[in-house]
């Protein structure tokens, strides 16, 4: 427990008071380091050298002096990017101090969770089922365990692919009735390039081909345009929640689904919108 003795702990200010001391500069008997989140020192008008008093109870009972000695941001999490993080790292000696019960000396002893690293992370799921069969009383779980947190994510994840699935279903649709419209079109030439000996699978494939590149041009438009914006729409949700999660990713992935989805459902409307066309008899294709 040496290497704990020596880790920051995070205290949240929901219930704790702070209050800046008529000095910020550095006394004769410097109070115990303390960190602050960027979004408490910036709610509270706090400073690097500022000291402050920190307390559990609302009232500042029994509150502790802590000089500020830096300022730092939080890490993002999903499940919190819309709370204020009104955060604070302390020393775990500190922290022991300012939440132990003088009166229960056995307090100071008391933890909730302890971090373990693994020389082999591989490793992981063993150890845990050591631990928890050696001691019965405690719950030991991987971190890359999955967390019943993420059911949430999960849903919202589903609810995506339920709307991408109806947008390109929708997108497919509208595709054929462009091919329709554009083969529609094109009936005088069928009949003409008929006429000079081309075969329906030659006029098939060379309308597959322009069905396939229309897809990709959709979809390479729609890449683009996701990749431009993907800046703004970050920074729009950041600056509105205050937070550096990153909301939407356009990643290789994403870019190769599309092209995926794209080319085949091209090449099938192509097909479907040409093929009652090519088998029609040639005088009906040319006749006005």
């Amino acid at each position: 427990m040496n290497r704990a003795r020596f880790m920051l702990l995070i205290v949240a200010f929901a219930g704790a008071s702070a209050t800046i001391s008529t000095g910020s500069q550095e006394p004769a008997a410097s109070p115990p380091a303390i960190l602050i989140s960027r979004h408490l020192a910036e709610s509270r008008g706090l400073q690097v050298g500022n000291i402050v008093r920190v307390s559990l109870d609302r009232t500042g009972s029994k509150a502790r002096r802590f000089r500020i000695a830096g300022i730092y941001e939080p890490t993002p999490d999903p499940l919190r990017f819309a709370q204020q993080r009104d955060e604070a790292r302390l020393h775990l000696p500190d922290l022991q101090e300012l939440t132990g019960d003088p009166a229960d000396p056995a307090t100071a002893d008391a933890v909730t969770s302890i971090n373990v690293g693994l020389e082999t992370p591989a490793d992981a799921a063993a150890f845990a089922r050591d631990a928890a069969a050696r001691l019965p009383t405690i719950v030991a779980r991987p971190t890359s365990a999955a967390d019943e947190r993420t059911t949430t994510f999960v849903v919202i994840e589903r609810f995506h692919l339920a709307i991408a699935i109806v947008t390109v279903l929708g997108s497919a649709v509208f595709l054929l009735a462009l091919m329709v419209m554009l083969v529609d079109e094109r009936r005088a030439t069928v009949g003409t390039l008929r006429l000079l000996g081309f075969t329906r699978r030659r006029i098939l494939v060379q309308v597959m081909a322009e069905g396939g590149l229309i897809a990709i041009a959709g979809a390479a438009g729609g890449i683009v345009f996701a990749a431009l914006t993907e800046s703004v729409f970050n920074r729009f949700f950041q600056w509105r929640y205050d937070t550096t999660l990153i909301f939407l990713r356009v990643t290789p992935s994403v870019v190769w689904q599309s092209l995926g989805l794209a080319l085949p459902l091209g090449v099938a409307a192509s097909i479907i919108a040409s093929w009652s066309l090519l088998r029609r008899p040639i005088l009906s294709l040319v006749r006005r």
